[in-house]
């Protein structure tokens, strides 16, 4: 009888260490491939680790806690880092990071692109200038990102838009970035690009700023590309500063069309200096000033209401919505205010191309819609905001597109990480809204 009971004794033991040896091999290649897909240098690269995700038997909420939680951060270079990539069409795009001597990579870090001014100067993307590399308007610690732009590729050009999403991924993957607290803006011609940076591409970015820039050079002949909606400035806090002794944008200049966008709903903290000249000379007493208003704008990634504007193949998303498809003839079944644009006679402040436009207003899990010569939209869904246990509303134009149920789906989660590498930004279904 007693050798009964060691035999049943040693056999539990026996599957005990069994099952743990497999639980723990388990949860080794769940850790192994994770990490190849958070290592990945690119967006492309991570996509190719998501079958072996799929494969491991992982959860979607243990995914989903995963993703979260996000990589471990190694140990970076510091100080002024002078970094490049080659783009698709061939050309070397370089931009410097300064980064704090004791950076911290389990410290998350709040990010600040800073796009230099003197674009009629520079014929090449060379780094160029005094004291390259270091950050001209320094304040509190954090990362600071220099990309470089020139004539043939000015900051009012997409393919510097692609250029700035392109160098925040890469900075993203190196440093540990808190993704809610990016913020870009410039200097004069800098300053400006911000604005145009702006209205094409807003998912990323928490808040905007211009010192000694001007919206409207983005209007002349020469630089107008028609795709620049001011109606896209909606939902994003800028800061502005300008000065009354400015050569080339005085307050007697700005004012009058910053108080234009004020009054139709952009969000703006402006200071208009009277004795400011192009320069930023005021930074030290103004500093402090920015940077609490940096502290108080913190991106929401799953904002409840957007109004956007886009054409086929640009500016098509706007956080957990994407514009996929456009139809003229499918036009809104209202007027739509639109920011930029006369009421009473149609006149528009910028050229504009024909586009489409979404509006939506999500609350739980009602969303509603009102789209304008759109033939196709897609909704990215967060459990954050999103109940995955109840019924899901979409209605567009007063027409209800979809009700139901939807599945976490750990694919859909998977494909738009790799597509976005945001810890902040994560999706559990996707759903393409068909007009």
């Amino acid at each position: 009888m007693k050798n009964k009971k060691n035999i049943e004794k040693t056999f539990l033991v026996f599957i005990t260490f069994i099952i743990s040896t497999h639980l723990s091999a388990q949860q080794s290649d769940t850790d192994f491939v994770f990490n190849e897909f958070w290592n990945s240098a690119s967006a492309e690269e991570a996509e190719l680790s998501i079958a072996d995700i799929l494969q491991s038997g992982i959860s979607f909420s243990d995914a989903y806690q995963k993703l979260q939680t996000g990589k471990v951060y190694d140990a970076a270079d510091t100080g002024v880092v002078l970094r490049s990539y080659e783009a698709a069409n061939g050309t070397e795009y370089f931009y410097h990071l300064n980064v704090p001597e004791n950076y911290d990579p389990s410290k998350q870090y709040q990010v600040r692109f800073e796009l230099h001014g003197g674009i009629g100067g520079r014929t090449n993307n060379e780094p160029s200038g005094r004291g390259r590399g270091r950050t001209r308007l320094e304040g509190v610690e954090q990362i600071y990102v220099m990309p470089y732009a020139w004539m043939d590729s000015a900051w009012w050009a997409v393919s510097q838009v692609e250029n700035i999403r392109e160098i925040l991924d890469r900075v993203k993957r190196e440093y540990n970035v808190n993704e809610n607290k990016v913020v870009l803006g410039g200097i004069s011609d800098g300053g400006t690009g911000a604005w145009y940076v702006a209205m094409h591409e807003n998912t990323r970015f928490a808040a905007f700023y211009s010192f000694i820039g001007y919206t409207m050079v983005l209007g002349s002949p020469t630089i107008a590309d028609g795709t620049s909606y001011l109606h896209n400035l909606l939902g994003k806090s800028w800061y502005a500063i300008n000065g009354g002794r400015d050569r080339l944008y005085p307050t007697s200049r700005v004012t009058p069309f910053i108080t234009y966008l004020q009054n139709k709903g952009i969000d703006i903290d402006y200071h208009p200096l009277p004795d400011g000249e192009h320069n930023t000379r005021w930074w030290p007493e103004w500093r402090d000033n920015f940077e609490t208003f940096v502290a108080a704008h913190p991106r929401d990634p799953n904002p409840a209401s957007i109004s956007w504007k886009a054409v086929e193949g640009s500016n098509i998303r706007s956080h957990w919505l994407i514009i996929e498809e456009l139809d003229f003839e499918k036009e809104s079944p209202i007027p739509l205010f639109e920011v930029g644009v006369d009421p009473s006679d149609g006149s528009t402040v910028l050229a504009m191309e024909e586009a489409g436009r979404v509006n939506l207003v999500r609350e739980g899990n009602n969303i509603q819609a009102i789209s304008d010569r759109v033939a196709s939209f897609r909704l990215l869904l967060s459990p954050e905001v999103i109940d995955f246990t109840q019924v899901i509303t979409i209605t567009v134009n007063n027409v209800v597109k979809f009700q139901g149920m939807l599945e976490p789906s750990l694919e859909t989660l998977l494909n738009w990480t790799a597509k976005d590498n945001d810890r902040q930004m994560l999706y559990a279904a996707e759903l393409l809204i068909e007009l």
